[in-house]
């Protein structure tokens, strides 16, 4: 399903939405926070002539033109998410490599700090925090019961 406001928007600023632009943002639109290789995958299932370095140019493409946003949630490749979605910080999961969005409020006053102390201004759409989800948490719990009971 083509979105009409991805035409718009390329077209406004003077591009088109060529088959691989389509066939690129689909995929961060699916995938949501995914790396290169991952959208090369997805976009493969359509067009298998397709290469690493056509998803590259378009992400930086389109990354410039503001219609998608990469994050660096670990070592190795950024990912990638559609950038008309709010801005958010992302929550991952050591264990689990879940990525939760958290809302930009979560932080305000972490930012507001770094801002009134030392005149830094945050880009927290680029940040990740690292540690364990809920579920992992509470997966390990029995575990650390039975062995504090012995």
């Amino acid at each position: 399903m083509v979105s009409t406001d991805w035409k718009t928007d390329l077209r406004q600023r003077g591009y088109r939405l060529t088959p691989q632009r389509q066939l690129v943002l689909e995929a961060v639109d699916a995938l949501e926070h995914a790396t290169p290789d991952d959208l090369l995958c997805e976009v493969r299932k359509t067009a298998s002539g397709v290469n690493i370095s056509t998803v590259y140019r378009t992400l930086e493409l389109l990354e410039e033109l503001g219609l998608v946003s990469h994050a660096h949630l670990g070592h190795g490749a950024p990912t990638y998410h559609l950038a008309d979605r709010h801005h958010h910080i992302h929550l991952v999961c050591r264990d689990c490599k879940d990525v939760i969005e958290a809302d930009l409020s979560v932080v305000a006053e972490f930012t507001g700090k770094l801002r009134a102390d030392f005149g830094f201004e945050t880009d927290m759409k680029h940040f990740a925090i690292f540690g364990r989800c809920a579920s992992c948490t509470a997966a390990e719990e029995p575990a650390e019961d039975a062995s504090a009971k012995s």
